[in-house]
Parts: structure tokens; sequence; C-alpha cells
């Protein structure tokens, strides 16, 4: 069995996204790991390719600026590695965002699911648990608009495609994946940095979405630094980090705390928790982009 890793990014270190994390995180279950870098001078390329010098193979490209809309740019460049993945001989392709860390209490898990879904035609990928970061790396946004499980391992089919803003997968004529759920975790770190990153990121996200000229807009009536506090519900994160973050956790240099006894749920959403409770569903109202096999 042969295993690809892809990816995508722009401005890692402008932004602070954990990428040599991310690619370090999949390493160790791919022959290889194709990373579409796009134009940027903040050094991004460089560390990159420091990551590994023969597993790493980097593709270079320019971010379309007509695509800066609802995020459909991160679904081309997500495509353009997707498509060099693709000319490769493997069975199956592990996809990574550039803020995104897959935990290594996993991948028995996953390379156990692979193997046995490898040959079964009506698999088209594997399904991971997420755990988002917010604030600092001590807290986890557990609300219903974060979703709790996404596509990240998918069979080497000339079909399947990167949806909308590169969350998940669609395959043929805007068709769901069917998938198998794996008992492996996906540690989304993207809302976890200083302050003032963390806008300037923002801003960026507002341009990606919306435009230039949104962006300015923005840029002239928000403040300098990101305001944590407007999150709805938060909970104390009480597992383990993957071993690849931790240098970069205890470097952390800015303070975050939150009152976990407080929060901005609306009475939609404090009921949708009251139910999830009860029935013990926890993605009850989950938006799903697959299909459990």
């Amino acid at each position: 069995m042969k295993v690809t890793g892809f990816s995508f990014i722009k401005n890692a270190v402008k932004f602070d996204f954990p990428i040599q994390e991310a690619l370090l995180s999949i390493l160790p279950l791919c022959h290889e790991v194709i990373v579409a870098v796009g134009d940027c001078t903040d050094g991004t390329r460089e560390l990159v390719q420091a990551i590994h010098p023969t597993k790493i193979k980097i593709i270079d490209t320019v971010w379309n600026p007509n695509l800066n809309r609802d995020g459909i740019v991160l679904a081309d460049e997500t495509n353009k590695a997707l498509q060099a993945a693709f000319a490769t001989d493997s069975d199956w392709l592990i996809y990574i965002q550039g803020d995104e860390v897959l935990h290594e209490n996993g991948y028995i898990s996953l390379q156990q699911a692979m193997q046995q879904y490898k040959d079964d035609q009506r698999v088209d990928g594997l399904l991971l648990h997420y755990h988002h970061f917010y604030g600092s790396y001590d807290y986890i946004a557990t609300s219903s608009h974060w979703y709790k499980n996404e596509i990240r391992i998918i069979k080497n089919n000339k079909n399947i495609y990167s949806y909308k803003d590169a969350q998940g997968f669609r395959k043929g004529n805007n068709e769901k994946l069917k998938v198998k759920p794996v008992n492996a975790y996906m540690h989304h770190y993207g809302w976890v940095k200083e302050p003032k990153t963390m806008q300037a990121k923002l801003l960026n996200g507002i341009e990606l979405w919306e435009g230039q000229k949104e962006a300015s807009r923005a840029k002239t009536i928000l403040t300098d630094k990101f305001d944590f506090s407007e999150i709805d519900i938060l909970e104390v994160f009480i597992g383990k980090h993957p071993a690849v973050i931790k240098q970069k956790i205890a470097a952390k240099n800015w303070k975050f705390e939150y009152d976990i006894a407080y929060n901005k749920l609306t009475i939609k959403n404090k009921l949708k928790r009251t139910l999830q409770k009860i029935t013990g569903k926890t993605d009850l109202f989950e938006y799903k982009n697959y299909k459990l096999l």
C-alpha cells in the first residue's frame, strides 16, 4: 500500500501557520508529500523545503485574485496539489491544511483502515474527528457551527475534487463522498495565535472570502488586535496535543483566559446542546459533507 500526502500554503511565516508541524504529522504515513506553495516572500517556501529534503515535493503556484470570493481560491490551490497527487501510483491520498496537525495516536487506526478498505470500491475516503482550539492551546470550541468530523483521506480517484472553500471533497457531479469513520483526531489550530497576528489573519481571510474592497473597509474599522471574547462557548481541553507541536506550544507568548461557566449561546443553540445530551448524538445538528457507510 502506498500513500501520498498533499497540502497547500501561503504566507505561513507571516500569519504563524503551523505548517511545519502539519506536514511533520503526516510524514510517517506517507511515501511523499506534495505541497502547493503560493507566491510569497516571507520564507514559507524555504521553511517547507527544509522539513524533509526528499519526501517533500513543492509545486510553486500563483494564487488567482479573481477567485477571492467565498474561499474558492483555497479549493483552487488544494486542487493544484491534488492533481499532482493523482499522478502518483498511490492507493490513498492524505490531505492536511496549514493550520491542522494530525495526532499520532491515530496512526495505527488510519493504517489499518487504509489497508482494510483499499480495495473496497464502496469507500471513497476516511472520516477523521476534530478538535478546534481557540484563543490558546487550552480551550476547544464546541458549539454546533464547528464541524466535528471531516474527510482528510481519499482514494486516488481523479473524479474527486476539493469542494467550495476546501473544507471537504466531492466527486463527479457534486456527489458526496462515501466514507468510513476512523478513530483518529485532527487538531485545528487556526484560531490560536497572538492577538495581532490573529487580526492580520482575519483581515486576510476577509479578502479571500469577500474580496479586496471589503478587506480594505474592514481594516478601517477593526482594531489592531483580535477580540477573542466574542466566542460563544469553550471547554477546557483535557487531552494531549500531538508530539510535533509541543515545542510551539511551549513558546506561546500571550495569555488567554476564559470563564467556562459563562457563554454567549443563543436560545436555539442551547436547545441543540440539550437535545445532544439527551440523545447522546454529538453530531445531531451537524452539516455533513459526506455519506457514512
